[in-house]
C-alpha cells in the first residue's frame, strides 16, 4: 500500500512516540500515578505493533479510533484525569465534575470496532447480531476487569497514588458510571460499523 493511507498507522505511532516522552518528563500526578495509568496503554500500543507486523492489519479507521483512547489516557495520566485542564468543556455545559475521564471511557468502546473488524475479516463469524454482541461483551468485560484492577491498586498501593489512579471525585457510582460510558462508546462504534461495513468483510488495510 503506497501514499498517506499506507503510512497511516505509522504516522499515528509516531505521534505518540512523541507524546509519551513529552508527558513522561516530571509529570505532576507523580511518578506512581503515570506508570499506573500508562502501562495500559503501552501494552496496547506493543500488542498493536505486533499485531500489524506479524499477524492481523487493522483498517486506518480502527487505527484512527483506537489512537484517540491511548491519547486521551497518555494526557490523562500526565495530569491525572480529575485534574486535565478541561475547564472550557466542564463550564460550557454546567457541569460539576470534569468529565474528561467519562469521554476517555466512551472512547475505550472505539474497540468495539476493530474487534468487529477482526471477527468479520477472519470470518469468525458470519451473523452480525454474534459479531456485534461478541465486540460489544468484550468491551464490558474488558471495563469491568478495569475498574477492578484500579480498585485492587488503591487498596493494595500507595493510598495518594490509588485515589488519583481511581479518579472517582466522589462520586459513588463513578465505576458503573465508567462502564456505562465504554458501553456506549461499544454501541456507537459498532453503529459506525454496521453503517460502513454492511455484510461485507472489508478488504485488508482499508480505510
Amino acid at each position: 500500500m503506497k501514499g498517506f493511507a499506507g503510512y497511516l498507522p505509522h504516522l499515528l505511532l509516531s505521534g505518540y512516540l512523541i507524546l509519551f516522552v513529552a508527558l513522561a518528563v516530571d509529570p505532576p500526578s507523580g511518578r506512581e500515578v503515570w506508570l499506573a495509568e500508562n502501562l495500559p496503554i503501552v501494552c496496547i500500543v506493543g500488542f498493536l505493533i505486533l499485531c500489524h507486523r506479524w499477524w492481523f492489519r487493522f483498517s486506518n479507521l480502527s487505527y484512527l479510533l483506537m489512537s484517540i483512547l491511548v491519547v486521551m489516557h497518555t494526557i490523562g495520566g500526565y495530569y491525572t484525569f480529575a485534574a486535565v485542564p478541561f475547564d472550557w468543556f466542564t463550564d460550557f455545559f454546567g457541569f460539576e465534575r470534569n468529565h474528561y475521564d467519562r469521554i476517555a471511557h466512551f472512547s475505550v468502546g472505539f474497540y468495539a470496532f476493530p474487534i468487529a473488524e477482526f471477527l468479520s475479516r477472519k470470518q469468525l463469524s458470519t451473523a452480525r447480531p454474534v459479531t456485534y454482541l461478541f465486540a460489544l461483551f468484550a468491551i464490558m468485560a474488558v471495563a469491568g476487569t478495569y475498574e477492578i484492577l484500579e480498585w485492587q491498586f488503591a487498596i493494595l498501593g500507595n493510598p495518594e497514588a490509588g485515589i488519583e489512579v481511581l479518579g472517582s471525585q466522589g462520586d459513588v457510582w463513578d465505576a458503573q458510571k465508567d462502564i456505562l460510558a465504554d458501553t456506549l462508546g461499544a454501541v456507537a462504534a459498532l453503529f459506525v460499523f454496521h453503517l460502513l461495513r454492511g455484510r461485507r468483510p472489508v478488504a485488508a488495510g482499508a480505510a
